[in-house]
């Protein structure tokens, strides 16, 4: 839309007049600039008020015209644009009060660019709400003109909208104020314009015999009375706007001019070019960038501004007040960039704006690769290097911090909340994102270049039974024989390595869990997502500053054994909380879970052994050995392969002691069978064709199991897809 402007019509409440002063500006910009001008109404609430104004029953809409699907030319455009008597085009809403306008902000770019070809001046009515749609007009927009009255409830919602517009990281310098309906009795021009802290455009009288005879003759008074005080006061407006090439220097700043900077076109290219050039080389930090010169400036014109600490801390978690606590920084960045960095091409203004609120109230950098879901894990290592994980593969990204300080913060930011803390004294935490999200953080002095921070990525969508399948981690078969484990009250433990899918195993397991039962779940940070209703969640306490009031695990795992608990989950056993699990098990708590760090079913037994040894009981490994056969079940063990897919490569079933020996029975497991053209590893899961002894006792209770389950036969191979697609 190189060749055109667009100039939108907003009213910060109905009965302003913005619809009359879209029409009037329109047929006034015509006559001043002797150009091609067309009226476009978008009004989201539109009745065919625009149809009334200018006395045309549309054939077309602009509906009509957004999902034509045959060519648009020159003379396909009498098809969709009226022509009014005073000599502009204009595209309706809707035909008529029966209507409603529906089109999708997808589908708005279209018949704007068409329509920009043919017509110097666009002028769209977008009514008082707005929505995505009237949105992206804003943003192709070389001017917003607010319409309001001089009355106290229109120019308090005026100030509103412009708030609301600011907050959207419209610049303040496209933003003008009209003023309709002025008389005696309303507030001055002066003080509505101090009140909003913006520059009138311009006031038009009010004039309403005028106003009337114009919508009885469907013909604008700009056009049918010529010489009218009123006309005359558009037409200052149109001069106001257009004069001086003022449109045009309005819409550098709307547009990005294809310059990634700060400091204007060719000056930020080149500084950013000698920055680079300069860290390449081993020089300056990352900080030296104008780019992030300008947003540390603006952060610190904002906690000079606001009071952001004590904002957050008020909000205690409530999802409102965030909300406004949100918008309110959004303003006030918005409005600062404006007033240390003016002439911001749109693109580069939007996004700093997003970087600065993303450091004030988020996570900084980190909030972009969060909110991508192809990123599974991120890894930082010092603020210069952040890796993260897709598709199981690590790659080293292009975001960084601009200081360790900065990426210490952020940490700070994170722990704070869960009453965590993480100094000197204690240089190492674990904690979790709103979403669930698993964090470690470790700083110096026991992280030497600088601060590391693990996040494993919470799922926003739930992982399913059906997702396991289709990414070939398990089959379908191998799914029904879990569920009747699960469901019968069976003890499991899900064995892996780091990385390899233990907990969201744990989760998905955790589904199968009937929803009458009791069910309490104990991790050192809340993970699991239990869908039943029926369902207590305990979370491990660090030690406070003089080192007293720890809540460890193996304190909750106790606790839960007083809950009534059907079912006991623990997250993961690391330490001598192991031993109180297998108690657990072992006196009427069928059916509870665990995850363990081994590498395969015998190492996890193993495993086991040596966290029970670690509660120091002073238990011989004989009775330790005992305990684990008579209270574990099944172990799943669960692995991450080379080529970053994730497969349950083994069940096996706990059978019993022989002497001092736990006897172990595989029923499943993963056999590699080398590699694609891609270096992906293909292999098919098998029955090793043993029928698991608790089969029978299933049976006796009258739960019959289908042999086919462990015939190969039976196990249907996945069709794998990618995973995490």
């Amino acid at each position: 839309m190189e060749n055109s402007h667009i100039i939108s019509i907003l009213g910060g409440k109905g009965g302003v007049g913005k619809s009359v002063v879209a029409a009037n500006l329109a047929i006034a910009c015509l006559k001043e600039t002797r150009s091609r001008v067309l009226l476009v109404d978008l009004d989201s609430e539109s009745c065919g008020d625009q149809n009334v104004i200018l006395g045309i029953r549309p054939q077309k809409t602009i509906s009509d015209l957004a999902t034509f699907t045959g060519q648009l030319t020159a003379q396909t455009i009498p098809a969709f644009v009226s022509k009014h008597v005073s000599g502009i085009g204009y595209v309706a809403a809707v035909k008529g009060p029966s209507e409603k306008l529906n089109l999708g902000a997808d589908y708005i770019d279209s018949p704007l660019r068409f329509l920009s070809q043919f017509f110097q001046y666009i002028f769209v009515d977008l009514g008082c709400t707005v929505t995505d749609t009237q949105m992206k007009v804003i943003e192709k927009s070389s001017a917003v003109v607010l319409v309001t009255t001089p009355e106290i409830l229109a120019v308090n919602q005026t100030m509103k909208m412009m708030g609301n517009l600011i907050a959207s990281t419209l610049p303040t310098d496209l933003i003008h104020v009209v003023i309709n309906k002025v008389s005696q009795l309303g507030i001055s021009p002066q003080a509505i314009s101090q009140t909003l802290k913006k520059p009138v455009l311009g006031a038009i009288v009010q004039d309403d015999n005028l106003n009337a005879m114009a919508l009885q003759s469907g013909t604008p008074f700009a056009h049918s009375s010529p010489q009218s005080m009123i006309t005359q006061n558009y037409h200052e407006i149109i001069r106001t706007l257009t004069n001086g090439g003022n449109l045009d220097k309005l819409k550098s700043i709307a547009r990005p001019i294809g310059m990634k900077g700060v400091t204007g076109p060719a000056e930020m290219t080149i500084a950013t070019t000698q920055a680079a050039s300069t860290m390449a080389k081993g020089g300056p930090p990352r900080r030296t960038n104008p780019r992030n010169i300008l947003k540390e400036q603006i952060h610190r014109e904002l906690i000079n501004t606001m009071n952001l600490k004590k904002g957050i801390t008020e909000t205690n978690g409530d999802p409102e007040k965030e909300k406004a606590l949100h918008i309110k920084t959004q303003q006030a960045i918005s409005q600062i960039i404006d007033r240390v960095q003016a002439g911001l091409p749109r693109d580069e203004r939007a996004q700093i704006i997003k970087e600065v609120l993303d450091e004030a109230l988020g996570l900084g950098p980190l909030e972009a690769l969060l909110a991508e879901d192809a990123v599974s894990e991120i890894m930082v290592n010092g603020s210069d290097k952040v890796f993260i994980e897709r598709g199981g593969k690590l790659t080293l990204s292009p975001i960084t911090f601009t200081s360790n300080l900065h990426l210490r913060n952020v940490i700070e930011r994170i722990v704070t909340p869960l009453g965590r803390r993480i100094d000197e004294k204690n240089p190492y935490v674990d904690a979790r994102l709103k979403d669930g999200s698993r964090v470690n953080a470790v700083i110096e002095p026991v992280a030497i270049d600088g601060p590391s921070l693990t996040i494993r990525k919470f799922a926003k969508k739930p992982i399913t039974t059906k997702n396991y399948v289709e990414w070939g981690t398990l089959t379908d078969s191998m799914i029904d024989f879990l569920r009747i484990c699960v469901e019968n009250g069976l003890n499991v433990v899900v064995s892996g390595g780091t990385g390899s899918g233990k907990t969201t195993l744990l989760n998905v397991l955790s589904s199968f869990i009937p929803s009458t039962e009791r069910i309490v779940t104990v991790e050192d940070a809340a993970e699991l997502q239990l869908k039943q209703e029926h369902v207590v969640r305990m979370e491990t306490r660090p030690a406070n500053m003089e080192g007293t009031g720890a809540i460890t695990i193996r304190d909750l795992v106790r606790n839960s054994l007083r809950m009534r608990p059907d079912r006991i989950i623990v997250g993961e056993c690391r330490g001598g909380e192991a031993l109180d699990m297998l108690s657990a098990m072992n006196t009427g708590h069928d059916g509870s879970m665990t995850t363990v760090h081994s590498n395969s079913p015998r190492e996890a037994i193993s495993r086991i052994e040596t966290l029970c040894l670690m509660a120091g009981m002073d238990l011989p490994v004989k009775a330790i050995r005992e305990q684990i056969a008579g209270a574990m079940d099944l172990i799943i063990q669960i692995s991450r392969l080379s080529d970053g897919s994730r497969r349950v490569t083994s069940i096996t079933e706990v059978v019993d002691i022989q002497g001092e020996t736990i006897t172990l029975q595989e029923v499943f497991k993963f056999k590699e069978e080398g590699f694609d053209k891609n270096r992906k590893i293909i292999g098919n899961f098998v029955s090793t064709g043993l029928i698991p002894t608790f089969i029978e006792r299933f049976e006796r209770k009258g739960i019959k199991i289908p042999r086919s389950l462990f015939s190969n036969e039976g196990l249907k191979q996945p069709q794998i897809k990618k995973e995490g697609a």
